[in-house]
């Protein structure tokens, strides 16, 4: 009987091992799926920009989404369509349904229903899109919570008639008609990468916070991020990656435990969710080793201070940028989630009235302007944006 409880024990030791034990730096990251990875330019002197115009200029695929069957005409009239994000009650997703009523009040005949699970489960998703379907609705917005498994369901919505178009997390593209992306991965990789180094040199050293290893969107943000780090500053040093589950209080443990095994070895944490991001810098701040003290303004050791860069929403950062603990973080990396929303809308209106389709390059997104279509059948919101104490405080969600 002992042997059996040992064995046991032993057992639930490794699976916890196997999911908290952090994932160092190797020749490939070990997170990442397979697809290549495509570095941006290094940062360049300025005025010096045809290296990166030229690598804007390249050959576009072809259109690779699917389309709805027998689809009603229903251009210029009113259109009835469903939001299913990853999840509600949260206030990035909050901010993309607040733009998604935006543009259908501008729009003024459509309307939209943001109805999803309380926690990120794709199981549930699936059921409330199957539960939209059978209902009948003109047409599906979502962030997928996992791009195979939500793609047979957004399928047979394509199949029943149904325009599909995907925001924030994508599909396989034949599982919907356009995927509005709001900034390539290898763009959001140098935005994370660059701000580092204007914190800690180009010589520094760092570890991730991430929701899960194999999570799509961090898990191709990281391979980016290291490809571009060993191209543009190869004396930089990726101590490790560690998971926190979109947890609040695993990633406050998570960065707090990195700080602790690395002391003056480590100059940066990168947060790569939402969450993690605020709970690193949370901290950082309660370990004393924010670049400036809030409380009497003066920096820390140059050996001692640890630099935050991540992907967040303001208002989470706002008391670790310009509030209580001002200057502990100095910037945040992230696109604006209200204009993600807006523009989806605008594309699937779009797509139902006949001026966007297939082959087509770009896109009218009201007050975003022109759209344009990258990797066949995405569309690029822009290119990331940096919050700084300069502007933060001028964003409210």
């Amino acid at each position: 009987m002992k042997a059996k409880v040992l064995a046991l024990f032993v057992l639930c030791a490794l699976v916890v091992m196997s999911v908290a034990f952090p994932v160092a730096a190797q020749d490939r990251w070990d997170g990442a799926d397979d697809l290549d990875v495509n570095p941006l330019e290094c940062p360049v002197a300025e005025g010096e920009t045809a290296a990166e115009e030229a690598a804007a200029e390249m050959d576009m695929p072809e259109y690779d989404g699917g389309q709805p069957t027998d689809a009603p005409d229903l251009a210029g009239q009113d259109i009835v369509v469903v939001d299913v994000p990853k999840l509600v009650g949260i206030g990035y997703f909050a901010a993309t349904t607040l733009g998604q009523q935006q543009a259908a009040e501008e729009l003024g005949n459509v309307t939209v229903t943001t109805d999803a699970p309380t926690e990120a489960n794709i199981d549930d998703q699936i059921a409330v899109i199957d539960n939209y379907i059978t209902q009948g609705v003109n047409g599906i917005l979502f962030a997928a919570n996992d791009p195979v498994a939500i793609a047979p369901v957004l399928r047979r919505a394509l199949e029943a008639g149904i325009h599909v178009v995907g925001y924030d997390a994508n599909s396989e593209p034949d599982a919907r008609e356009w995927f509005v992306n709001q900034a390539e991965f290898n763009g959001i990789a140098k935005s994370m990468i660059d701000s580092m180094v204007a914190e800690i040199g180009e010589d520094g050293s760092f570890a991730i916070v991430t929701s899960t290893f194999t999570t799509p969107n961090q898990a191709r943000w990281i391979a980016e991020m290291q490809a571009y780090q060993e191209k543009c500053f190869p004396e930089m040093t990726w101590l490790e990656t560690v998971e926190a589950q979109e947890d609040n209080v695993l990633s406050f443990t998570q960065a707090t435990t990195l700080i602790n095994k690395y002391g003056p070895d480590m100059d940066g944490i990168f947060g790569m969710t939402s969450v993690a991001t605020p709970a690193a810098a949370d901290a950082v701040s309660q370990a004393g080793l924010c670049a400036v003290d809030a409380v009497d303004g003066a920096a820390s050791s140059e050996d001692d201070a640890v630099a935050v860069v991540g992907l967040a929403t303001p208002n989470a950062m706002k008391p670790y940028v310009t509030g209580d603990f001002a200057g502990c973080v100095k910037s945040v990396v992230l696109w604006n989630p209200i204009d993600l929303g807006y523009a989806a809308v605008y594309v699937l209106r779009a797509i139902v009235d006949g001026e966007f389709g297939p082959g087509d390059t770009s896109v009218e997104a009201g007050r975003l302007g022109t759209l344009q279509v990258v990797n066949g059948s995405e569309i690029l919101l822009g290119p990331p944006f940096v919050y700084t104490a300069e502007n933060i405080d001028g964003f409210d969600f």
